[in-house]
């Protein structure tokens, strides 16, 4: 199993760049950048909240269920 983030694409929506998300959430570029590349092993839920808050999306809209192939 694996989740995907999908926070470029919300980004690319909003037409927002991640240096103005940064600086909206609270949260330094290199730790969006961690998770927008699937890297993070863990999100604060103060941090969804903030992020989705910030976007004016859902969390499903940034995180999403897949399989892995064998």
């Amino acid at each position: 199993m694996a989740i995907r983030v999908d926070l470029d694409v919300m980004l690319a929506r909003r037409k927002m760049s991640m240096t103005e998300l940064s600086a909206r959430v609270g949260i330094t570029l290199a730790n969006l950048s961690i998770l927008k590349n699937g890297k993070a092993r863990a999100v604060r839920l103060s941090t969804l909240n903030e992020i989705c808050k910030a976007l004016d999306c859902q969390p499903g809209d940034l995180l999403a269920y897949e399989e892995e192939e064998p």
